[in-house]
């Protein structure tokens, strides 16, 4: 979330695919790219072995790692998948928020929040309070897991934050700039203000209820809908007075179901 990361790893296999190509072969390189899956590739090639996060682990690492692939026609030898698995350990499966982990090596995605801060339009209800203070993707089941536990302690580029007050007073062109290297729905800064709204409402500071009470007047029925749920978390008279002033003039049905929503939480 800190930065563009794959930029790096492409570089390096674009290295590889030239020496490949050089010698007469075709290659093409593809990371974070929806036409393989790289997990798969990297079992079946011995990087690493099957998580019961649904991730691949690999020695000294864990699951923090990027990976990427180089599908070429050159006739390479064959390597042996790992003969290693998370043996007894289990210590993703309790650590996910919503429960996402159904079983070792099962991923309901409609769970995980990872995906739903990546989706676009309306978080269900009952997965926001999860979000907690997140606004891009969910690492707890990777925090977790112990073989990568050594190489997380040592590293000094662990936490990204921002400041959501910031981010909300920023112009959506500010936010897709800044925010080039994050996946967001159809490239529309609509969902990144709808996280950062989540996490406010998340956050128990009543201090930010000015700044979420001013996105009820948003343009935008799906802001307005998240910054009404927002208003109803952090609760007190400021967030009950802003909501009933909205609520008269309200003429989404869709934002105006959250505000009710919203106040009824306050009664």
């Amino acid at each position: 979330a800190t930065d563009d990361h794959y930029l790096g790893l492409r570089t390096q296999l674009g290295l590889v695919a030239g020496m490949l190509e050089s010698e007469g072969f075709r290659a093409e390189v593809l990371a974070d790219d929806s036409r393989l899956v790289d997990r798969a590739a990297a079992v079946r090639a011995g990087v690493g072995w099957w998580g019961k996060n649904a991730m691949v682990l690999a020695p000294g690492a864990g699951p923090w790692m990027l990976l990427g692939s180089v599908v070429t026609d050159a006739p390479l030898p064959v390597s042996e998948p790992q003969d290693r698995t998370c043996g007894t350990c289990s210590a993703c499966l309790p650590a996910c928020p919503t429960g996402a982990l159904v079983a070792p090596g099962v991923l309901d995605a409609r769970l995980c929040l990872a995906r739903w801060l990546q989706a676009p339009g309306v978080i269900p209800a009952e997965m926001r309070a999860a979000v907690g203070d997140r606004v891009y993707g969910c690492d707890d089941c990777l925090d977790a897991c112990p073989p990568g536990g050594r190489l997380m302690d040592s590293s000094t580029d662990r936490q990204g934050t921002v400041d959501l007050i910031e981010l909300l007073s920023s112009a959506d062109r500010t936010l897709l700039e800044r925010f080039d290297h994050w996946y967001v729905p159809r490239r529309q800064a609509r969902h990144i203000r709808r996280n950062a709204l989540i996490a406010l409402g998340n956050s128990a500071d009543r201090s930010s209820v000015g700044v979420v009470a001013g996105y009820l007047g948003h343009p935008d029925w799906l802001v307005r809908a998240h910054a009404a749920w927002a208003l109803g978390r952090l609760g007190g008279p400021w967030a009950g007075a802003a909501l009933g002033a909205r609520a008269a003039g309200e003429r989404d049905a869709r934002v105006a179901a959250e505000i009710e929503a919203a106040r009824s939480t306050l009664a």
